[in-house]
């Protein structure tokens, strides 16, 4: 078997080469993969908070929902339900870009997990950490703003790490709705070229880089906002 990597400079028949449509492919990953992290990491925060206020069961109740529903379901079909359902159901998302109801399902599937982890990551906390916001006569805004978020935040990283890596892997599912992210590079590229060989290996490597580079860039924040006793002290993003 021989590799033959010019594939990558040879014209797709649109008047770029095959390697310009693989760099084009993973910058729609990476914009997926991005957006889509904002959307979780602040809907996850939110959701999260709001299962550990004890003292209003009615939003308690709201956040449990939020995560019961949208962890439970497959991302595939959620994917779905975004692209081809939810546009028929509210007309105003029709004139929606298909890349934007991914984001919806991809972020709104990861905001689920997300929740469990700040959920956990507050509750992890010592109660004498809110008794002394309490002490000082803060408000629960208070308390969780200036208190217990930031110290939670910094437990649950490693946790956050993974996810991240996995919500950049789980962007490959917008394949399924025709955006031309990596996957449906490596599908379409092989298939006109029959070098599959080479178009997945590349894939794989693109994917390997982001990856490390996620994980990296966490471990980073990890060091910098460690807090002594709570993350053990080297460990690195995902561990």
């Amino acid at each position: 078997m021989t590799l033959d990597w010019q594939v990558f400079m040879t014209d797709d028949g649109s008047g770029r080469t095959y390697g310009e449509w693989m760099l084009e492919a993973w910058r729609w990953t990476l914009a997926v993969a991005g957006t889509s992290w904002v959307v979780a990491m602040v809907l996850g925060a939110v959701i999260g908070t709001l299962r550990t206020l004890q003292s209003s069961p009615w939003l308690v109740r709201l956040g449990d929902a939020w995560v019961e529903l949208f962890r439970n379901i497959p991302l595939l079909v959620q994917i779905f339900l975004w692209y081809f359902v939810v546009p028929k159901i509210i007309p105003a998302f029709q004139q929606v870009p298909g890349f934007t109801l991914v984001v919806f399902g991809l972020g709104f599937f990861t905001s689920a997990r997300i929740a469990e982890q700040f959920k956990a990551g507050i509750q992890a906390l010592p109660r004498g950490q809110r008794y002394a916001a309490m002490a000082m006569g803060f408000t629960t805004w208070q308390s969780y703003r200036y208190v217990l978020l930031p110290m939670a935040f910094r437990i649950v990283l490693p946790p956050l790490t993974s996810e991240s890596m996995n919500l950049l892997k789980n962007s490959s599912v917008a394949f399924a709705v025709s955006i031309s992210e990596l996957t449906m590079f490596a599908m379409q590229a092989q298939e006109e070229t029959s070098r599959g060989i080479e178009i997945y290996l590349a894939v794989t490597a693109l994917y390997v880089v982001s990856a490390v580079v996620v994980n990296r860039i966490f471990a980073l924040i990890e060091r910098k906002l460690r807090v002594p006793g709570l993350i053990v002290a080297g460990a690195t993003g995902g561990h």
